[in-house]
């Protein structure tokens, strides 16, 4: 499993830029930069469209005015789920990035398989990332939301 110190895999990832597809990789998204990164298990669900996804869109400015460059919001969904709830939610500030087939989040051993309900997801997590290096990583225990949330992350840059 990921850990503090750990280096993130290259990896692709799946983002809708204008209407298109782009595939941009591990290396494009955090080297060179530091970025705060949350998963949640699905978009438009509950804990993560009424709590997770909204703290982070209200503290952008806070969280990037020390010295963030990027936040990104990583789910186990497709490009094109991703791009509706963040315009749905006016995400406008977030990177709203598609982990599609699970490669990174089954790489870095933060996934679950919720059986029915929708098979390979993501834990419930946060992290700072500085030039693809985990600095920070804060895992939810299931069921919970305690300290994966943007107040939390704030507090800790």
């Amino acid at each position: 499993m990921l850990r503090v110190g750990s280096t993130l895999p290259e990896v692709d990832f799946s983002l809708l830029v204008d209407g298109e597809i782009t595939n941009p990789g591990t290396n494009e998204l955090f080297s060179e930069k530091r970025v705060v990164v949350f998963a949640v298990p699905g978009a438009f669900t509950p804990t993560c469209s009424q709590s997770h996804l909204p703290g982070y869109i209200a503290l952008a400015d806070k969280i990037k005015a020390k010295g963030v460059d990027s936040i990104i919001c990583l789910s186990v969904n497709d490009a094109f789920v991703m791009d509706a709830w963040g315009k749905a939610n006016n995400a406008e500030h977030i990177t709203m990035l598609a982990d599609g087939n699970a490669f990174f989040t089954s790489q870095v051993g933060l996934d679950m398989n919720t059986s029915n309900f929708g098979g390979v997801r993501s834990l419930r997590y946060s992290m700072l990332v500085e030039d693809g290096e985990v600095k920070q990583l804060n895992v939810e225990d299931p069921g919970r939301f305690e300290v994966s949330d943007a107040e939390s992350m704030l507090k800790s840059l």
